[in-house]
Parts: structure tokens; sequence; C-alpha cells
């Protein structure tokens, strides 16, 4: 079972990147999810997996980025790619370390 300080920290987190990133979030959900870590709609409405926050905050960083940038880029092609590095810098290393985490969750 999640605190509700964790849950409280990663909405703050989001809360703190979508400062940054000049996104306004409509509705901030954090939910259990099976098959994904997160879901964005236009509308502004964003759903975290709450798998999430029983991991490292830079996997929390990836995940929030990744979302908040879908309102600017809707796929994962080279704008988002170049906009995740300006971010997050080395962002695979994060994606590789989610990757793995899903995969032990799976087996």
């Amino acid at each position: 079972m999640v605190s509700a300080e964790t849950k409280a920290a990663f909405k703050e987190r989001v809360g703190q990147w979508a400062n940054k990133l000049e996104v306004n979030v409509v509705w901030l959900g954090v939910r259990p999810m099976n098959n994904k870590w997160a879901s964005c709609s236009t509308s502004g409405h964003l759903n975290f997996n709450t798998d999430l926050l029983g991991l490292n905050p830079d996997l929390w960083d990836y995940v929030i980025v990744h979302e908040l940038l879908h309102f600017f880029v809707p796929n994962h092609g080279k704008l988002w790619k170049s906009l995740m590095r300006a971010h997050l810098g080395d962002y695979e290393a994060q994606e590789a370390k989610l990757k793995n985490v899903a995969l032990q969750r799976t087996s």
C-alpha cells in the first residue's frame, strides 16, 4: 500500500514539471493501471499508474515528462525525443530501467 505522503509527493512532482513545461493539467489521477505506466488526453487529463509510486523518483520524472510532452507532440518522433533529451538528458537509461521493471512485473 502506498502512503498518502508518497502520493502527495508524486502529485507535487507532476505539478512542478507541468509548471516548468507550461502544461495546463486539468485533472490528475493516480490509480491502478494494468498495461500502462500513464496516459493523457488532449483535454488535459493525466492518469498515472499507482505502481510508479514504489519506484525511484528518476523514473517518476521519466514517465511524467514523457506524458507531459505528449501535450505538444502526440508521437515519439524526433521532436519528442529531442525534447526528452533537453529535459532529462540520457532519458534512454531511465526508459531501459522502466522496461526492466515492467518485465519483472509480468514474469
